[in-house]
């Protein structure tokens, strides 16, 4: 799209604007950027401006999805204009379109608003000029050093040696890396050539997601200076000695490097969510990729990564970004308080219902307030998945409310001590989705929408027979079509989001014969 066609298709979103209804052809140093997603922060527009210069203003309209930037000079200006007529920035899903403002300058007031875009700015161009220390930035981490200290959480894909060596390339030339687990955390050691190079890697990567809502990095400075690597090989690989043994499976590292088990991956990401459909190749190569949106890396610092010597901008994009980004972590709370639910809503509910986003363990409905439910995911991972994707939803007409328990576990009645079914365990259940790591249902996890998506039909049910199924609860089936190269799943559209809830909950695991248990989750397609 160029700016030209997105000016001209996009036009009344700028009704109000009527100055700035205009060709890109005018430079100004105030840059007019449009169709910014509703939850966007300071930090993610700042981020768009710094791999081309020094952002010296921010005005945020966020009730009409749009923004004023400043940069410090028109050169800057008609780079970043440029460069991104060509590819269309991306921030999470959103194309973000821009143009040159009628504005030279922008003038700002004191509203609240405008303080959290200042306080942005200011932690931005801390971070650019080297006033803020280390410690100042996010809480510190030991002294600057060439080598980094890498915990990948969240493990629900196998991160390789060559997947770190893609990611932290992208800052500078990596020396060494050595992989292991510590703690029943996989771990990493990188050594740049300099301490200089690793604090931009660091500030740019430090509590980003590889993959969506998983595998999270969390980075800080080794005690090490260097890593001493005797064999390359799938755990441990020094870049500037290609002559060395590839030894045996297991690297013996030197004890003082790190004393630890070596971590078996089972090769590259098979079931990566961003393989194939989303163009990144599964071994997650950026290579360029200013136009493609990684979720959890702000659209400015992956656009600056195709940018040559833009690396330092972009890590304090990053940093800055952090002001806006929250992480998942799986050691947080897994058990959720739900409340405000209808009496109609029953134990199995939540198995299906929220088992969608994660393993229900156990489910308690209270005993002295009925509306409410504590129920307990397998990790704090997957009760943020169900918190995020479900609280405001409806069921059985009433609006779902989801907030984290203060509870950590939920308690079984003990032996002799029943609790009217109150409590139920799920903890063996078969009907877990995500049991296996890297289960490609993570892969597959969408908000409830009105489609659904069906799998494990058998060859003799067809379209009328799963028709007739749905539509005997009550429910509107609006549409029907079975994948064109697999009969043995299909989309079905309901007449809302509530009675596809109800649907998903009523037919999840329903038995359709010749031992097939149909399976049921949302779908982002529609028909």
């Amino acid at each position: 799209v160029s700016l030209n066609q997105a000016t001209l298709t996009n036009g009344n979103d700028s009704k109000k604007f009527k100055g700035d209804i205009r060709s890109p052809g005018v430079p100004s140093r105030v840059i007019h950027v449009r169709k910014l997603p509703n939850d966007i922060n300071e930090a993610e527009v700042i981020s768009l401006g710094l791999p081309f210069g020094k952002v010296t203003n921010l005005l945020m309209l966020k009730g009409k999805n749009q923004a004023f930037l400043e940069m410090n000079t028109e050169e800057s200006a008609q780079t970043m204009v440029s460069y991104y007529s060509s590819v269309t920035p991306v921030i999470r899903n959103h194309p973000v379109f821009m143009q040159y403002s009628n504005h030279k300058e922008l003038k700002t007031d004191n509203s609240p608003n405008q303080v959290r875009a200042q306080a942005a700015l200011q932690a931005v161009n801390a971070v650019q000029t080297g006033n803020m220390s280390l410690s100042g930035v996010d809480g510190g981490s030991g002294a600057q050093s060439p080598v980094l200290r890498v915990i990948v959480e969240n493990l629900f894909y196998p991160v390789t040696l060559d997947v770190l060596h893609q990611i932290f390339s992208k800052f500078g030339t990596v020396l060494k890396i050595i992989t292991f687990t510590k703690n029943n955390q996989f771990q990493a050691l990188v050594q740049y050539s300099d301490a200089v190079t690793a604090q931009h890697a660091r500030l740019s990567l430090d509590g980003q997601n590889i993959y969506n809502a998983c595998c999270t990095l969390r980075i800080s400075f080794s005690k090490l200076t260097s890593l001493n690597v005797k064999y390359n090989n799938d755990k441990s690989r020094d870049y500037t000695r290609p002559d060395l043994p590839t030894g045996d499976s297991q690297p013996s590292l030197d004890p003082q490097t790190v004393a630890a088990s070596a971590f078996t991956a089972p090769g590259i990401i098979s079931a990566a969510p961003y393989a194939g459909a989303h163009g990144f190749p599964p071994t997650f190569a950026i290579q360029q990729a200013a136009g493609l949106s990684l979720p959890g890396v702000p659209a400015g610092a992956l656009a600056s990564l195709g940018v040559p010597g833009a690396a330092a901008a972009a890590a304090a994009a990053a940093a800055a970004g952090r002001l806006g980004l929250s992480s998942m972590s799986a050691g947080g709370n897994s058990v959720l308080l739900v409340s405000n639910l209808n009496p109609e809503a029953h134990h199995t509910c939540f198995l299906y219902f929220e088992g969608v986003y994660g393993d229900v363990m156990r489910v308690k409905i209270l005993f002295n307030k009925k509306e409410n439910a504590l129920v307990q995911m397998a990790d704090g991972t997957q009760a943020q998945l169900a918190m995020s994707h479900l609280n405001g939803q409806k069921l059985h007409g009433q609006t779902l409310r989801i907030t984290l328990s203060k509870h950590t576990t939920v308690q079984l009645p003990r032996e002799g001590h029943e609790d009217q079914g109150l409590t139920k365990d799920y903890s063996s259940s078969t009907l877990h989705r995500f049991k296996k790591p890297g289960s490609k249902n993570y892969s597959n996890i969408y908000s409830p929408s009105s489609t659904l998506h069906l799998s494990n039909i058998p060859p003799s049910v067809g379209e009328e027979d799963l028709k007739e199924l749905f539509q005997s609860s009550g429910a509107t089936v609006k549409g029907f079509k079975f994948f064109q190269k697999d009969h043995k799943m299909a989309l079905i559209q309901m007449g809302s989001v509530e009675e596809a809830i109800e649907s998903l909950i009523e037919f999840h695991n329903h038995d359709l014969g010749e031992n097939h248990h149909l399976r049921v989750s949302f779908s982002k397609s529609t028909i």
